[in-house]
């Protein structure tokens, strides 16, 4: 075994380091503008989050804490439109998935021994994913909603003229 590595393999090491962070990256804005849509299709009055605001998720080491206000804050727009609503879904929508998902990301950078970072990485991974999930099922059940209120307008105006 050499005592040390090639150039060109420590090269290699490089970039595929470089490729895992520019994916992670593109994941995070992938969420972060799932959330941004979300977002935009709820009141204003009923918003505790600009839509523009989620983009610091992408922001590595500061989305350790902007994970818990977005998960905060989005559950509370979300609660908010859908009283607003009156459609019935659990209270504080996609806010434990959201608060283990931040306490699994913040968990993993803690320096713990590996088998500790292993299971946070994939409680991380697992809840991300569900988080990630359930956003967007509620961004649907918005877009749904929507639908049903402009159908529901156009059989009144119908059914005025």
């Amino acid at each position: 075994m050499p005592e040390a590595l090639s150039p060109e393999f420590v090269q290699e090491i490089y970039r595929f380091l470089i490729f895992i962070a520019i994916v992670v990256l593109i994941v995070w804005a992938l969420f972060a503008n799932t959330i941004r849509l979300t977002l935009k299709l709820i009141k204003k009055e009923n918003r505790l989050l600009l839509p523009n605001q989620v983009w610091f998720l992408v922001v590595p080491f500061f989305n350790i804490y902007w994970n818990f206000e977005v998960a905060k804050r989005l559950s509370y727009s979300l609660n908010n439109e859908f009283y607003d609503r009156k459609i019935e879904v659990e209270e504080n929508p996609a806010y434990r998935a959201g608060m283990i998902y931040s306490f699994a990301f913040l968990a993993y950078y803690i320096p713990f021994p590996d088998f500790f970072k292993i299971l946070t990485f994939i409680v991380c991974v697992v809840y991300f994913i569900s988080y990630w999930y359930k956003i967007n099922s509620y961004r649907e059940l918005i877009i749904e909603h929507n639908k049903w209120l402009e159908s529901q307008d156009q059989k009144h105006d119908k059914h005025e003229n």
